[in-house]
């Protein structure tokens, strides 16, 4: 039976980078079970037999988001062989406490000392082997970017594993804490041992006052009368609350460890460099218009510089591959509806969004750079204050950042927020922001309509929706989520160079994603399509597709949008299937248009749409309701179908007011 390993640290401390180089390719992605917070799982190079588990970056074990007992219950309840506990050498007195509360697990434990490289090129050290002596376990100085101390971190895990280790110890608490917890661990100790927890985690957890362990171990009213009374003598002594006792002790015994096994002369120079930094990118007045300012670079690049030469050729390359697939098939006197079902039907639909796999990997590619840099953790901080205006903290950045990805993961991700109305609210305004899978649709307008400022026209419609986030979230603030926002503490990690690896790494990722959709539900969507327009009623094939099943549906609803200047049935029917996968737009109209190219898909655009309605249509795309995927996670989230709907029809009615303001005031500017 193979081993079992647990990865955990600190958010911004170089986790991700060690498990990719601890695990290489040999990992995969899901969900821990029960909750939706992403679980990584690999297994350790050259050892097959041995898995690691990517815990959530946290900062304690105190119940208090998802990630924190999500790593908490995986610890106690999986009992993994081995810890991996990742500290940031630059910041060590920090994180440190973590790896306290970690060594109260009583599971086998190793600390991977990194960015060590940072600390030597500022000519402060760490006495690792002192380190070591002084926390009772195996500490190992590791630059994880680098690539150094990798296999000698991998060695000792190994050695650790295989040679059933002795225990951290852990009795490291004095004076007033110290008999509190040892007398709280005599009245508990058969309970903890029945249900198999860690005596001295239960009982800090329990000094705590933490409600899930108390269920957990289910204290009696008599236990919770004598705990409560320890408790109370505790803080009475101490004169400070019991929480803040906890943490005074551990920073005790941290600051004796450090005195004797850390010199510090100076800041690290990445710390030097990033406090220069950090006084222009999160300036007062200009740390949000060079924010945008490097967004409309990267769209710039993205959709005009870069981008669209390398979308043309992929064009190219589909368009061969199209016309070798119609000749092969013709040569085998395949059948006319089964030719017209995969060229018209499967090619286009599929085709016309695959050859936007270049934007997308080029927009994540600077995206990356931005995240790994340390800057996007500026760009919360900096957005904080414009947030706090409309009732959330900055810390609701952090999802609406992902929604710019994927508005599924934004979503799970709210899930980290303390507040319920600040959950929900950052839940419903989320989807505002535009996501990867709506880049197809902007490039096909933007080609047909604004091919000389596709890249102004992107960075706007992105703009937009901050913008009408920004004002609905202000709706809800005087209504429906009237109060106030929750304290945002958010570490800025020093800037550091991207690694190339990690880039290409999310690149991948989101590339992978994409191609997983466009030939699942893209491929499925398109061939529904190419039936439901290539047929009537009495399923008799039509040569007018004007005269199909899909006509018939979709003209029922196109003189809703009317007023926004898409009347054309072709339009409406994109936005229905645009719920399966926002991507599905662009194959809906790629398929009913018949066009073969997007210069031809264009042209048709040309003749259904203005330049003024096709800005009002791109509007709406963006800010109408997410996919199906989205609304389940919505519903997961809220906690029931009334508050998804009601979420759903709010973000429509938004995305029609929305449309129907720029179409009708743009109509009267242009003529």
């Amino acid at each position: 039976m193979g081993k079992l390993l647990a990865l955990a640290g600190n958010q911004n401390c170089g986790k991700t980078t060690l498990f990719n180089k601890l695990t290489g390719s040999n990992q995969h992605v899901g969900n821990f079970p029960g909750v939706t917070v992403e679980k990584k799982e690999g297994k350790i190079k050259r050892h097959p037999d041995i898995s690691i588990v990517d815990l959530p970056g946290i900062y304690s074990l105190s119940p208090y988001t998802s990630e924190e007992v999500v790593t908490r219950d995986f610890i106690v309840n999986e009992k993994p062989e081995a810890i991996i506990n990742i500290v940031d050498a630059t910041n060590i007195e920090r994180n440190l406490y973590l790896s306290l509360q970690l060594m109260e697990l009583q599971r086998p434990m190793i600390i991977a000392l990194n960015m060590m490289d940072e600390v030597k090129s500022s000519g402060n050290s760490i006495d690792v082997d002192m380190l070591s002596k002084e926390l009772g376990i195996p500490v190992v100085p590791i630059s994880a970017s680098k690539n150094e101390g990798i296999e000698e971190l991998i060695e000792e895990t190994v050695k650790l594993v295989k040679n059933k280790a002795v225990l951290p110890k852990i009795d490291f608490c004095e004076g007033s804490v110290h008999k509190a917890i040892h007398s709280m661990a005599h009245i508990i100790e058969d309970q903890a041992k029945e249900k198999d927890i860690p005596l001295r985690f239960a009982t800090t957890k329990l000094i705590e006052g933490d409600e899930p362990m108390m269920e957990l171990l289910e204290v009696t009213e008599n236990q919770k009368h004598i705990l409560e009374h320890i408790v109370e003598d505790m803080e009475s002594e101490l004169k400070t609350d019991r929480e803040a006792a906890l943490a005074d002790m551990r920073y005790n015994y941290i600051e004796k460890i450090c005195a004797k096994a850390v010199v510090r002369r100076q800041e690290t120079n990445e710390q030097i460099r990033s406090e220069k930094i950090d006084k222009i990118l999160t300036h007062k007045y200009f740390g949000i218009p060079i924010f945008l300012g490097i967004m409309l670079l990267i769209f710039y690049c993205t959709f005009t510089l870069i981008g669209e030469p390398l979308k043309g050729l992929l064009e190219n390359l589909i368009d061969l591959g199209t016309n070798s697939l119609r000749n092969l098939l013709e040569s085998l006197n395949v059948a006319d509806w089964l030719v017209m079902l995969l060229i018209d039907g499967v090619c286009a639909g599929v085709g016309s969004v695959l050859s936007f796999l270049p934007l997308i990997v080029i927009l994540f590619f600077f995206l990356s750079i931005l995240e790994d840099s340390g800057y996007m953790a500026r760009v919360a901080f900096v957005m904080d204050k414009l947030l706090r205006k409309i009732g959330l903290s900055g810390k609701s950045f952090v999802p609406m950042l992902i929604g710019f990805g994927c508005s599924v993961p934004a979503i799970m991700a709210t899930r980290t927020l303390s507040s319920d109305r600040d959950r929900k609210m950052t839940i419903i305004l989320t989807p505002f922001m535009s996501c990867s899978a709506k880049l197809p649709i902007y490039g096909m307008i933007t080609l047909a309509f604004f091919p000389k400022n596709a890249g102004l026209v992107m960075f706007s419609i992105y703009v937009l929706g901050i913008i009408v986030a920004i004002l609905a979230g202000l709706l809800l603030k005087n209504t429906l989520f009237k109060g106030n926002s929750v304290p945002f503490v958010m570490e800025l990690p020093a800037y550091r160079i991207p690694s190339g690896k990690s880039v290409l790494l999310h690149m991948w990722d989101k590339a992978k994603d994409f191609l997983r959709k466009a030939f699942t539900v893209i491929f499925i969507a398109s061939m529904v399509i190419w039936f439901l327009q290539s047929f009537d009623w009495g399923l008799n094939m039509v040569s007018d597709s004007s005269q199909s099943i899909l006509a018939s549906i979709g003209s029922l609803i196109a003189p809703i949008f009317a007023p926004l200047g898409f009347a054309d049935w072709r339009t409406s029917t994109a936005l229905i299937t645009g719920l399966t996968a926002k991507e599905a737009v662009v194959s809906t109209l790629t398929v009913l248009t018949k066009a073969g190219t997007d210069a031809e898909l264009s042209s048709i655009l040309n003749t259904i749409l203005t330049p003024v309605s096709a800005y009002a249509y791109l509007a709406f795309t963006v800010l109408y309701m997410p996919c199906v995927a989205a609304f389940a996670a919505t519903k997961r989230e809220m906690g029931s179908m009334k508050s998804a709907l009601l979420t759903a029809l709010f973000q429509t009615f938004c995305a029609y007011v929305v449309g129907l303001i720029i179409f009708q005031v743009g109509r009267l500017i242009v003529g």
